[in-house]
């Protein structure tokens, strides 16, 4: 009963063993005198529960996000009042956004003077109202332990975050038992079951459309990255190609025949191209936001199993939707598919359409992009070798590819680096992989990388990273020096806001304006953090000095910086170039875009003439 079991303990105590209670054993956060009492429940439960310092608010809710997007498990992040609770923010909204479970807890002030402009006072449930689907002030001690369960069934059961603020004088009040004639001491439970199927006529209606289907593409987001094996199993039974979304890039590995890498602007060549030929699309725990990627309303049979029923619709005309979690519907979904894998196992008994039209058209789609993939992995082969100077971003990105190992850890910042990750570093199965998907943060990358080194503390951990997004939160490096976390960090550095030059260019027709940094050695601030730092200049020096700054001994407590000079003139140009952005590229030259000599040049030096040769022919013209 709660009586026995929290008698005479403080409230925040009983938050303490609330969290523990829900399996909860790390918080990421900064102590103040408004929290100071839950940190000291967290001191005294140390063995039990981890607390994890930061330099900066804002990191502690980002780790918390990417520790529970890498684990599955809640997240939880601890600030303290005013401008701690608010530095929180950002990474909620992280979470919120990708759809997470986070628990944020916050100080307040003293509750007899709250609400009286006295110092650090805010109304932190009002500013908490948006990125919080449960969004509380714990009043009572009496209050406590049901604040905390509801907190963590409602961030799992809604994949998004809760808020808990406690005044500083609530923190320290004991347990009475002074409950109202309505409360039962002992009545909430630390319990969660997220199971959930569709209707079975649903699963088969779905089936249905799947057998028929000749121009099937999978559509993949985070909400499979758990149903890997079911995803490539329904592919492979169907004998369709499968899109990843960039939350969705380790759900099948990148060298899978049925993989048509990513979508959109840091997708691939085929993947735009089947999508424009499909009539039936199956998207699986993705809500991907760029809807002109996607087949024409009424051009496909949209097929959708998302775990949110809000989500069931949100982008594509859908015709069946399956709420529930992906692996347990594909699971189901499995058994009632035709095996298209060859026309001898191709079922079609109860169909009156004929097999072998169906089983051509199908197969010829699948090898016209298959045939298309390997064009474009030529392309991206023949990027990666590149031996000018300065350096070509995708260079760095595939000596980072290459040492990867099976089961590593990459988390990446948002910027032109993202780019070149999502291209260029290939994912193995096993692998986890993070960005900040839909908010698409900068600052995201390095504290991404601590969390997964802290969740996976024998698992290579690496943030790929740009210099922009990296300064913003750059004192985690020594976090990561302080819990001795040898993860990797690589910076591709250019002193250059590099896609806001390229947004500034290519999307407003505008000449770039405040995007450019003075330079910092990251190689010696890593040394001078007490961490390590490894710097490459000239292409030549690629190879060899990734190899060795990714290796991590067994007894290699040390983080590392790699700082890779880059060529800031590489445009990350979309898979697709149609003729807005060469138009636009040819305005900004024209109202004064500076470089554009450069800019020129680096087009020139692009080896994949037929992609480019519009854009360079109006570009001349201009």
């Amino acid at each position: 009963m709660e009586d026995d079991e929290y008698k005479n303990l403080k409230t925040s105590d009983i938050i303490a063993e609330a969290l523990i209670d829900w399996n909860i054993d790390v918080v990421f956060g900064l102590p103040g005198d408004g929290i100071n009492g839950f940190i000291e429940a967290l001191r005294i439960r140390q063995n039990k529960i981890k607390f994890v310092l930061v330099r900066h608010e804002e990191s502690a809710s980002l780790m918390a996000c990417a520790y529970a997007k890498y684990t599955g498990k809640i997240g939880v992040c601890v600030s303290t009042s005013g401008p701690g609770a608010i530095h929180l923010l950002n990474g909620l909204y992280d979470a919120k956004a990708d759809n997470v479970p986070v628990v944020a807890i916050t100080g307040s002030t003293f509750s007899d003077i709250m609400n009286s402009d006295f110092l650090q006072d805010i109304k932190l449930l009002q500013l908490f109202s948006d990125v919080a689907s449960y969004n509380t002030m714990i009043n009572v001690p009496e209050q406590a332990e049901m604040a905390v369960d509801l907190a963590c069934r409602t961030a799992l059961s809604r994949k998004g975050v809760s808020h808990i603020n406690i005044p500083i004088d609530v923190q320290e009040k004991k347990l009475k038992g002074n409950y109202s004639r309505h409360k039962i001491p002992g009545h909430t439970s630390d319990i969660f079951d997220s199971f959930a199927l569709p209707d079975k006529r649903l699963i088969e209606k779905a089936a249905n459309a799947l057998n028929k289907g000749n121009k099937i593409v999978m559509l993949v987001g985070q909400g499979a990255l758990h149903a890997s094996q079911e995803v490539i199993s329904v592919a492979e039974k169907l004998n369709v190609p499968i899109i990843k979304s960039l939350l969705g890039k380790a759900v099948a590995p990148d060298d899978h025949p049925l993989s048509l890498g990513g979508i959109g602007m840091l997708g691939t060549d085929p993947s735009s191209d089947a999508m424009k030929e499909a009539d039936t699309l199956l998207m699986i725990g993705t809500s991907f936001p760029y809807m002109e990627y996607l087949p024409q309303p009424g051009q496909a049979t949209g097929i959708q199993i998302d775990a949110n029923p809000e989500r069931i619709g949100l982008r594509y005309p859908i015709e069946i939707g399956l709420v529930g979690d992906s692996k347990i519907v594909l699971s189901e979904l499995l058994p009632l598919l035709n095996n298209r894998n060859s026309e001898n196992h191709y079922n079609s008994n109860k169909e009156n359409y004929k097999k072998e039209d169906i089983f051509h058209t199908r197969l010829e789609f699948l090898q016209s992009m298959q045939k298309s993939m390997k064009k474009w992995n030529e392309i991206i082969n023949e990027q990666s070798n590149r031996s000018d100077n300065p350096i070509k971003p995708q260079v760095i990105a595939n000596a980072v590819s290459e040492e990867l190992e099976d089961n590593a850890i990459v988390s990446v910042d948002s910027g032109n680096n993202t780019v070149w990750a999502a291209r260029f570093l290939k994912m193995k199965s096993g692998m986890k992989f993070s960005v900040s998907g839909t908010l698409a943060t900068m600052a995201c990358g390095l504290p991404y990388a601590i969390a997964a080194k802290i969740a996976y503390p024998d698992r290579q951990s690496v943030a790929f990273v740009g210099d922009g997004g990296l300064t913003m939160l750059m004192g985690e490096f020594a976090t990561a020096v302080q819990y001795k976390l040898p993860i990797k960090v690589i910076v591709l550095k250019n002193n250059l806001l590099g896609m806001i030059r390229w947004e500034q260019m290519a999307f407003l027709g505008n000449p770039e304006y405040a995007v450019e940094f003075t330079p910092i050695d990251y190689a010696k601030f890593a040394e001078a953090c007490g961490g390590k730092g490894f710097t490459i200049k000239k292409t030549e020096e690629v190879n060899p000095i990734i190899k060795t700054a990714m290796k991590e001994e067994k007894d290699d407590k040390v983080p590392t910086i790699i700082e890779a000079y880059i060529d800031p003139f590489e445009l990350p140009l979309p898979p697709k170039i149609n003729m807005e952005f060469p138009n636009k590229i040819a305005k900004s030259f024209e109202r004064g875009q500076p470089y554009t000599k450069e800019i020129e040049k680096a087009l020139s030096m692009d080896h994949i003439q037929e992609r480019y040769y519009n854009l360079k022919s109006l570009l001349k013209r201009k």
